[in-house]
């Protein structure tokens, strides 16, 4: 991959604004500072613009495997480039659900070939699969998502020995809808 430098930027960065260079090598920023003198393969004279960072998405539906009439990640990852979004966080309730290893894995690998944008993606949890749960690579994944309500298919977890199960061993961060299944 090649380098990029941006010159003269009003970096909007930290609760500040101002001006400086920015060096990306490998789709990565190496290094910001207020004068670079880096060679790189483009330079992109910024001097006036304003450079914002991306926006990460934590909780989006795009839909792919399984319904794909309604979205998938490469369409819904390009618009979410072109709004400024640069790292979204896939949701699970896909068809089949992401309730095992291979499934999320399945995902991973839809994404490898078509997303516009970075990316990452929660394992679901349901009653009977925490020893997928538990399996979840915190290196790997955003975290577990748990519905305590049954709004979501076969992605209900209500059952108190299957929660305490996740919250006293999950490895990475759980994120809940709380609802109480009675009153839905």
């Amino acid at each position: 991959m090649s380098s990029i430098l941006i010159k003269s930027a009003q970096l909007v960065n930290e609760g500040k604004v101002e001006v400086a260079d920015v060096y990306i090598s490998n789709g990565r920023i190496e290094m910001i500072a207020q004068e670079i003198n880096h060679p790189a393969d483009q330079e992109i004279n910024a001097e006036g613009l304003h450079l914002l960072p991306g926006l990460i998405d934590d909780q989006v539906h795009f839909r792919e495997p399984g319904l794909t009439y309604k979205a998938d990640i490469w369409h819904e990852s390009r618009a979410a480039v072109a709004g400024g979004t640069t790292s979204f966080m896939e949701m699970p309730n896909t068809v089949p659900n992401t309730l095992t290893q291979q499934l999320l894995q399945d995902k991973y690998d839809i994404a490898a070939k078509n997303a516009l944008a970075n990316y990452s993606f929660f394992m679901g949890a349901a009653n009977d699969n925490l020893e997928e749960v538990l399996k979840t690579n915190p290196r790997d994944v955003c975290g577990i998502k748990v519905f305590m309500g049954s709004s979501t298919g076969n992605m209900l977890v209500d059952n108190e020995k299957a929660l305490e199960g996740i919250f006293a061993n999950a490895p990475t961060l759980v994120a809940t809808h709380c609802e109480d299944e009675a009153t839905i």
